[in-house]
Parts: C-alpha cells; structure tokens; sequence
C-alpha cells in the first residue's frame, strides 16, 4: 500500500432530476480525478434530492441493475478510481419503501460493498419536521472492507450520531460518511461529530456533504471535509458544488496511534 494515496469528497446541491444530477456528478468526479484523486466519494442522494415520495420511489432500482448504477460502475472504469457512491435508492422488502443505500465500486467498475442505512433521521422543531422511517427501511448490517486504501468503514449521515456503530466495525483506517445534514442541524453539529469519530477510532474520515438551497427550498450543510486522525480538518468546503482533496498519509495515521494507542487501551 502507497504511503500516500489522494482521496476526494465531491459536494453537491443535487434537484428531483436523476439526469440531470448524473451530468453534474460526472462532471465533478472527472475534476477530481484530474486532481489526482485515486479515491471518490459521493454525498448522501446525489441522484436526487427534493423529489416527493413518488417520485423517490419510482426512483428505486433493482439491486445489480439499473441506470445510476451502471452510471457509478462505468465512471468508476473510465477514471481508474475508486468510486463511493453516497447514496441512491434501492428497492426494499416493504414495497411501499426503499433502502437508502451506499455502493462502492473498485477502479475496474466492480461492485466491492454495499451498505443500508441503519439509523433514520426524526427531527421536528416549529415547522421544520423530518420523518425518514416512513418512506425508508433501515439496514440491518455493519460495513467495513479491505481496499488499497486500508480498511474502510461505511455510514450514511444520521449514523453519524451513533458512535456504537463505528465501533462495531473494528480497526479502520478510513471512514466514509456521504451526507445531507440540514443546515439547522449541521450548523450544531455536523463537524464536532466528524472530528470525533476521527479522533476516538483513530482514522482519516472522508465526509461528503450536499451543500446549499436545493430547487425544493431545502437548504444543506454542506461543509464537505476531510478529517484526519488527529481531528486535524485537512480540506473543506462550505457551500456549492465541488471537490475537496487531500492526501491519507499512512505515516501519519501510524504515528498517532503509536503515540497514543487508545485503540489498544480499550477495556469496554
């Protein structure tokens, strides 16, 4: 494994249009490739975000097929990276849901992880409300795989308040978080709970974020960012469309925990 290897968020304000946002996540992940990119990842509903529950629905793709997929597998190939494709609906068991699912694909186009996820958002505050539990199925699996990047850890925004979860997936050396935290939300939030998971698993953490007023009204956090395992924020963007590298340097992840071996000093 390289030493260094240079690893890219792609932050996006994705719409209700699945053509249209694919345009646009070629487009970014062709940028940061070009930056020298060797890993990608894309946030949480980058095909669409804004779209009604039937839309999203009719959105769903059967597993092992369909348009999205074929788009990350083939822009996964033609770039020679590894693509982490945020999220995009699947189809659930319960016919009135879907699975708000994470792919990963290796630089040859192939599939080498799929992670459901596990926690859904609830929030009500005034007249801001979020209720993901009745039109998703949660997941039910840890996701954690080897790569030429170390192994990486799979979560999916809301998990992100979980810290049970990322322990449960053993040593790291990369987390990967697509996300589409809401600015009231994120504002509080979002980037304290980043630098933590980094420092307690002692690992670089790769969030990619949607960022910005979605043609629905939404508004997102944004601030895709790169984390080192220090807590250190290597590269971040606050809000709109683009990319944000940095180089995962394994020196540097084996020097904090030898200084500090908390993993080794866990007792619980």
């Amino acid at each position: 494994m390289p030493e260094k290897l240079s690893i890219a968020a792609i932050q996006m304000i994705s719409g209700p249009e699945v053509s249209a946002n694919l345009d646009e996540t070629g487009r970014l992940i062709a940028a940061a490739a070009a930056q020298g990119a060797r890993l990608v990842a894309l946030p949480e509903y980058f095909p669409l975000i804004g779209a009604s529950d039937a839309e999203r629905l009719a959105a769903r793709e059967s597993d092992g097929t369909g348009p999205i997929q074929a788009f990350l597998s083939e822009t996964a190939q033609r770039h020679g990276i590894w693509l982490i494709g945020g999220s995009l609906p699947l189809k659930a068991d319960d016919p009135a849901k879907l699975r708000n699912t994470c792919l990963v694909y290796d630089a040859n186009g192939r599939r080498v992880a799929r992670y459901d996820k596990i926690h859904l958002f609830g929030f009500t505050r005034g007249t801001e409300s979020y209720n993901e539990s009745l039109t998703i199925e949660p997941g039910g699996r840890v996701v954690a795989f080897d790569s030429p990047f170390g192994r990486i850890g799979l979560a999916i925004c809301y998990d992100l308040r979980f810290p049970e979860l990322f322990r449960a997936m053993g040593e790291v050396d990369l987390l990967v978080v697509p996300s589409a935290f809401t600015e009231t939300t994120g504002r509080a939030h979002w980037e304290l709970l980043l630098r933590c998971r980094a420092v307690e698993n002692q690992c670089y953490l790769l969030a990619a974020a949607q960022g910005g007023e979605h043609p629905s009204g939404r508004i997102t956090h944004g601030n895709s960012m790169i984390v080192d395992p220090w807590g250190d924020v290597l590269a971040r963007l606050d809000k709109g469309s683009g990319v944000v590298v940095a180089e995962m340097d394994m020196a540097r992840l084996n020097e904090v925990r030898t200084s500090l071996p908390a993993l080794q000093h866990r007792v619980l």
